[in-house]
């Protein structure tokens, strides 16, 4: 126990640039807190005392802020960070060395007794703030959800699901020294040059826009010095692709 306490603390101290002493870890941190009594529900409820380890639960929800259901599986080295808000239902599985900020549901959509109704997190997972995560699929090793985003769907491994609905931004998407980076330290899930895939494509689409005017004047031009008259259309209101911008950033 107290070799599985000391490692927690350390990953915590490597992770979060606040932590100062194992000491402030252990009396302050209440994401480390729910973890031990998670451990000690855990093994109430794998050994038939299922009320008293929902007693636990419940009394640890009301220490930390944080619900984790007897029934979840949580590996090694796993980091709630500020912790307030997150709710962790019975069959989530979480991977070691992952990371969850405040305000985080692994919820479930079934009411099916005995299924598999919350997400598996796989190792190396970062779950950003506020974000939620509904559903009894698999968020990849390496994986990151960005803040306030709502998962319904399996996130490949490596890659950042960004929105609501979330969307996926593949890993290849970003250079290896900006994932080398994130690795590091990808505070709340957010990813260098992380944008919502969407609002890349509104860009894109915008900027294509703007090259196609730009090459139809130079066809009218062309036109009109060739002596070939091209019938008036009504004027429009002038197209301003950096107005457009600014309104999808």
């Amino acid at each position: 126990m107290f070799t599985r306490l000391r490692e927690d603390i350390a990953s915590i101290i490597a992770r979060d640039p606040a932590a100062r002493t194992a000491w402030e870890v252990l009396t302050c941190y209440p994401g480390l807190h729910a973890i031990i009594m998670h451990r000690w529900a855990g093994w109430c409820w794998r050994h038939g005392l299922r009320w008293l380890g929902r007693f636990i639960s419940h009394i640890a929800r009301g220490l930390t802020g944080i619900e984790i259901h007897p029934g979840a599986t949580i590996g090694r080295r796993v980091f709630i960070d500020h912790g307030f808000g997150v709710v962790i239902g019975e069959t989530a599985e979480i991977g070691d060395d992952c990371t969850i900020y405040q305000g985080v549901t692994l919820g479930g959509t079934s009411l099916s007794k005995g299924a598999k109704r919350h997400p598996t997190l796989q190792s190396g997972v970062i779950i950003g703030a506020g974000a939620k995560v509904l559903g009894g699929f698999i968020v990849g090793e390496g994986a990151k959800v960005g803040s306030n985003a709502v998962v319904v769907k399996e996130v490949p491994a490596g890659a950042t699901a960004v929105g609501n609905p979330a969307r996926i931004i593949a890993k290849d998407s970003y250079s290896i020294r900006d994932e080398a980076a994130a690795r590091m330290f990808a505070a709340y899930g957010v990813t260098p040059d992380g944008d919502d895939p969407l609002s890349k494509a509104l860009h894109g689409l915008i900027d294509n826009a703007a090259n196609q005017e730009h090459q139809i004047i130079k066809i009218l031009e062309t036109l009109k010095k060739a002596g070939i008259a091209c019938e008036l259309m009504p004027e429009l209101e002038n197209f301003d692709p950096a107005q457009l911008n600014r309104l999808v950033e």
